[in-house]
């Protein structure tokens, strides 16, 4: 399996990274949002000198952020916060889209802010839930469609130097169906890179949905929880990453699982208990690879990831054993939605006690149902 480390100016150094790659590190992910490769050639060179095979490199794409602040910004309860022309620097297309009533979800779901006034140049916000807001952070508006582009033009200019800087991987968030992949793809062989892989990041609901239709045009798929988490209640998103693991797995697509990997170590030495089974449930289930993100980018820290986060999905991958069973394949299905939001739901009921037996599970989130198919099961033997 892959074990990707996220690049940053604390662990950019030859020696720190070979000391990762010794650790277990095969790849390594660099987050364009935060600049250009064109302003990181040092890191490129870094990156080259180590040897390390797989280069990632995460566009723009369709993902909203807000732009860069001087320093950071602390934010409590009750308090007035205006985003748009005169405040924080946030897309045009989000500022024209919103209406007052609008939550907002900043730096994946970590502060809330709700719209209270929307005058077409800025949003007036009341913050909900506090923190530190920094630059560059995600922003999410749960249950409103936001025109954009597939690639930002930042994103074409990376992607026709990816070749010549041995990028091995392309990754796009918040893939809303087959033409965002097949725009990437064209300008890919546009930009002479046409070899370069294709990962395919699921964010929204929109990409859980379209999951059947763009799957055999990419080469991975990436169960990015973060944004995911803000499309639905939190609740939901264990069963949703269950589900889209099976389908990659019927259709022999590998799949990624990222966002909070040994989150806690950011602050502390060791591991919860829940983050080691959490790496170990994703590699049980049939992940190819996950990805320690922002982890890698405070150095007291990233050796201690690396050398925790490798041996756990190594340890799930030699204890698993396949073994296939009966399941309900993703389809579109017209029953009812559900916001971010409202009470926990009602636990499924299955057409028969036993495990191995046929399930029917609903996604309310994303409006799927399960209908029948032939996937493996994840089973362990014992140590």
């Amino acid at each position: 399996m892959e074990f990707y480390g996220t690049i940053g100016p604390a662990c950019a150094q030859l020696e720190t990274l070979q000391r990762m790659v010794e650790a277990g590190m095969t790849g390594i992910r660099m987050n364009l949002s935060h600049g250009p490769l064109s302003a990181h050639k040092d890191w490129l060179d870094i990156i080259h000198a180590v040897g390390i095979p797989q280069l990632l490199i995460d566009l723009q794409g369709p993902e909203l952020r807000i732009g860069t602040l001087p320093q950071p910004l602390v934010l409590e309860p009750g308090q007035s916060l205006r985003l748009g022309q005169g405040g924080i620097p946030c897309p045009a297309a989000l500022v024209h889209a919103a209406r007052p009533g609008q939550n907002l979800l900043l730096d994946d779901g970590r502060l809330l802010v709700q719209v209270a006034e929307a005058d077409g140049a800025a949003l007036q916000c009341t913050v909900v839930r506090g923190g530190t807001l920094q630059s560059r952070k995600s922003l999410a508006a749960p249950g409103l469609t936001v025109a954009s582009p597939t690639l930002t033009e930042e994103d074409l200019q990376n992607l026709q130097l990816a070749g010549a800087c041995g990028v091995t991987g392309v990754m796009l968030p918040f893939v809303r169906g087959a033409e965002d992949i097949r725009t990437l793809r064209r300008a890919l062989e546009q930009a002479g890179a046409g070899q370069i892989r294709i990962f395919a990041k699921i964010e929204s609901l929109a990409g859980v949905q379209a999951l059947p239709e763009f799957l055999p045009l990419v080469d991975e798929v990436v169960i990015a929880r973060g944004d995911l988490g803000n499309a639905m209640p939190l609740w939901e998103l264990p069963r949703c990453q269950k589900q889209l693991s099976a389908v990659c797995r019927t259709a022999g697509v590998p799949f990624m699982v990222v966002t909070q990997m040994l989150d806690s170590m950011c602050s502390r030495a060791v591991p919860t208990r829940a983050e080691v089974s959490d790496i170990y449930n994703a590699v049980a289930d049939g992940a190819s690879s996950v990805t320690t993100m922002p982890s890698t980018q405070r150095v007291n820290t990233s050796m201690a990831r690396v050398r925790y986060g490798r041996p756990i999905g190594c340890r799930s991958r030699s204890s698993t054993t396949i073994r296939s069973m009966t399941v309900w394949s993703i389809c579109t299905c017209s029953s009812g939605a559900v916001t971010a939001g409202g009470s926990p739901p009602t636990p499924c009921r299955s057409r028969a006690a036993s495990w191995p037996s046929r399930r029917r599970m609903t996604l309310r989130g994303s409006r799927l149902a399960i209908r029948k198919a032939t996937v493996l099961r994840a089973g362990t033997r014992s140590f």
